[in-house]
């Protein structure tokens, strides 16, 4: 039987199922019955957890009335994302019956044509009070669904990050660059102060705010704590995008009143409960995906059918590794973002030597899963290794602009950051106390010795078109002209390293970084 006749099967099959099981619901009696909302963030196409998350659902409720809902960072992330441009994703999402759904940076990926095409297969109300059209002079998406659950009124106010317009620039603008879509037309705090007004005339008894702005404070002011700070009417939020595990942080509105703040984590490490109780009260919890054992059979049988493709596509032998290739420490600090790690010295190798630059470079968040294992690596490793669709280009640049390029990505320390850089044919020492880069070598090719860093020679960099022209890297090298435009895609350019130029065999030679980035804290 061939996969995509097993997925339909599956799906005609688990669908008689669940519509036998929902006749069987008892009616809801919302005087005695307590609100559950379900939440999740940033599961970045770990899939798996989806039939859990609806087995969860079923078995309360037989004695609450549960709600579901999702803040974001869904389609990429994973193999099983970048290989179908998040079609997979989105056909298990159909079956999950969400109340809400608002928007990641990483639904931008794929491009706002790909985002629309995919979320228009989803029946879920997309909220978002942020994202704007400028051609139509409107906001793409309503800024909350308001639902109904017994007597009582929810509404969902969705905001996305405003830093995606200078991390995925690429979606939000045009060949020229000129802006066409915008996250921030208006200040941020307004916008959902807006929508949070709009929901309570609207008669909503409860605000709840489907945030994916996360913890870290931006440039943009966008952190969740900031929005609750300038805002009043919200009751919770659900964040998402800073990854964090948090069951409930107290941040007091613009009125003093306690507002809480609850994230998940990633990657289904968690499933969030949000309770409210007959009288109004709301407590959080956060359980463990590995505690849950349950599985709805509709949601599981999808999941089973998109592994039968996946598995069919993915599965080949590409080559050998007698090491781990790590972005995390043992802990699941992702020390990528915080300094060199083997795995950003292969690639980025496989930059220079595949375009024959002075320089490779790569912002370590293009590194999205680490390889834990040793011996043959397949198709479907790699890919999850490097999954986004970015290709490989070479920029000119003066060595002034790679000083301030270098200076600019570690500022944030000691701070994680997606943009903290990983390098080849090139060295330098940062202090994490003033943030200062010094000692900048480059790799002089022709006697392998390393050089001082010229600031008025020209360069040439290895790195994708995303760092150079897409937001990547801070925008730092925006300026610089691209000389080649190699028309392949990361992941080709690393397959093609290691086969040819590696032989097929990733040595000991990788198994620990080898000193091109010293942070001194």
């Amino acid at each position: 039987m061939k996969p995509k006749f097993l997925l339909f099967a599956a799906l005609a099959l688990a669908a008689v199922a669940t519509h036998a099981r929902e006749e069987k619901q008892p009616a809801s009696t919302p005087a005695v019955r307590s609100i559950v909302i379900l939440y999740e963030n940033d599961v970045h196409c770990a899939v798996d957890g989806y039939a859990k998350v609806a087995g969860f659902r079923d078995a309360i409720a037989d004695t609450a009335d549960v709600m579901l809902v999702s803040n974001g960072d869904f389609v990429q992330g994973m193999t099983v994302g970048a290989i179908s441009k998040g079609q997979y994703v989105v056909d298990i999402m159909r079956a999950m019956n969400y109340d809400a759904i608002t928007l990641g940076n990483h639904e931008y990926d794929y491009g706002m044509e790909r985002l629309f095409q995919l979320l228009r297969q989803v029946p879920a109300p997309i909220v978002c009070a942020n994202l704007y059209d400028y051609g139509l002079q409107r906001l793409v998406y309503a800024p909350y669904v308001l639902r109904r659950v017994g007597s009582k009124r929810i509404a969902f106010v969705g905001v996305s990050t405003p830093t995606s317009v200078d991390t995925e620039a690429y979606a939000f603008r045009d060949d020229k660059g000129t802006l066409i879509y915008d996250l921030q037309h208006e200040d941020l705090a307004g916008l959902v102060q807006r929508a949070v007004d709009e929901a309570r005339r609207a008669g909503a008894d409860y605000v709840v705010l489907d945030s994916h702005l996360g913890e870290e404070e931006t440039d943009r002011n966008s952190d969740s704590h900031t929005i609750v700070s300038k805002t009043r009417g919200i009751d919770i939020v659900l964040d998402g995008h800073s990854h964090s595990v948090i069951k409930a942080d107290v941040v007091n509105n613009i009125d003093g009143k306690p507002v809480v703040v609850s994230q998940t984590g990633t990657k289904f490490a968690n499933i969030g409960k949000l309770v409210i109780a007959p009288d109004g009260k709301m407590t959080t919890e956060l359980i463990p995906l590995d505690q849950l054992t349950a599985k709805n059979a509709y949601v599981a049988a999808i999941t089973d059918s998109i592994h039968a493709l996946l598995e069919a596509e993915t599965s080949r032998v590409i080559c050998r590794t007698e090491v781990p290739l790590r972005i995390l420490d043992d802990e699941g600090n992702e020390i990528a973002r915080l300094g060199e790690v083997n795995a950003g010295d292969i690639v980025t190798d496989a930059y220079r030597f595949y375009t024959g630059s002075d320089i490779g470079i790569l912002n370590s968040g293009g590194i999205r899963n680490e390889i834990k294992k040793t011996g043959e690596l397949t198709y479907g490793d790699l890919l999850s290794l490097l999954p986004y669709d970015n290709l490989v280009v070479v920029a000119e640049a003066k060595g002034s602009t790679i000083q301030k390029m270098l200076e600019k990505l570690v500022s944030f320390l000691p701070k994680t950051d997606g943009q903290f850089p990983q390098v080849s044919g090139l060295k330098f020492t940062t202090r994490v106390a003033d943030h200062s880069v010094s000692d900048v070598q480059v790799l002089n090719s022709a006697t392998q010795h390393y050089e001082p860093l010229n600031p008025d020679r020209t360069y040439t960099i290895a790195t994708t078109k995303y760092c150079v022209n897409d937001g990547g890297l801070y925008d730092t090298l925006k300026d610089c002209p691209i000389i080649l435009e190699t028309k392949k895609s990361y992941n080709e350019v690393f397959i093609e390293y290691v086969t040819k130029n590696l032989g097929g065999h990733i040595g000991k030679e990788y198994a620990e970084p080898q000193g091109r980035i010293t942070v001194i804290k």
